[in-house]
């Protein structure tokens, strides 16, 4: 309950935002002038159905100032969708993924820059978690996984030493709602798509992950993605308060 909640209030308040910005950084004048036009042209086409020239040079009109809205709504756009995209990143660690059951079994994969068939590879897990297989070694992907089994809640890391270097990935199972992140990653630009935990710091290792069970959100016994969820309030309260913040899109 408290996750669906916390999910409702991110999407209003993003949806007030994004109206903000958008009012700010576009040019309404000029948008409300161009839409105007653009059901002008509509009209003489339906008026004058029955003149070819007219219809032809109605739409070409049309095609111009559908041209003209699109490049007035771009600037706005373009500039929201960085932080729009980072948002959605961080709120996935918390409302798309769920932590394991106790009893439910899990992969660790670790990519490497070099493996082969001499590399020493080890996994080391916390207290509760039990290694259910050996190292399977795919030496096209350069990657190692284990099959592990958490037998009650713990939370923890999980090490992986390779030729004596070794590196931590957090594990989570059962406990209560909070961050989680598939992999930990090693170069700083995958980190923007991994947040989370650091950067791994370690030459011989591109990332380790752990991936987490997708996560659904509920609300009046309705079960979806939290992204449907999102998309769906942040757009409603938009639409409510679009005149309040004087926006035409």
């Amino acid at each position: 309950m408290l996750t669906a909640l916390s999910l409702f209030i991110v999407s209003a308040v993003t949806g007030v935002v994004m109206l903000w910005a958008f009012s700010k950084l576009s040019d309404q004048r000029a948008i409300k002038a161009t839409k105007k036009r653009l059901q002008a042209r509509l009209l003489e086409m339906r008026l004058y159905a029955d003149d070819p020239r007219v219809i032809i040079k109605a739409q070409k009109a049309l095609l111009s100032e559908n041209l003209r809205y699109f490049l007035l709504m771009l600037r706005p756009a373009f500039v929201v969708t960085l932080p729009m995209i980072l948002l959605l990143v961080v709120m996935d660690g918390f409302y798309g993924k769920r932590a394991f059951q106790p009893g439910e079994s899990a992969m660790v994969t670790a990519r490497l820059h070099n493996l082969t068939e001499s590399t020493k590879a080890d996994i080391t897990v916390p207290d509760g978690v039990t290694v259910e297989t050996a190292g399977v070694r795919t030496l096209a992907s350069h990657e190692v996984s284990w099959r592990i089994r958490p037998a009650a809640e713990v939370e923890g890391p999980i090490s992986i030493a390779v030729d004596g270097e070794a590196a931590e990935k957090e594990f989570s199972a059962g406990g209560s709602a909070h961050y989680l992140v598939n992999r930990r990653v090693a170069s700083l630009p995958s980190w923007f798509l991994y947040p989370g935990e650091f950067p791994i710091g370690k030459d011989g290792f591109e990332w380790i992950e752990v991936r987490y069970p997708p996560a659904e959100i509920s609300y009046f016994g309705l079960k979806a993605h939290w992204l449907v969820w999102f998309i769906l309030y942040s757009m409603v309260i938009a639409f409510l308060l679009k005149d309040r913040f004087g926006v035409t899109v």
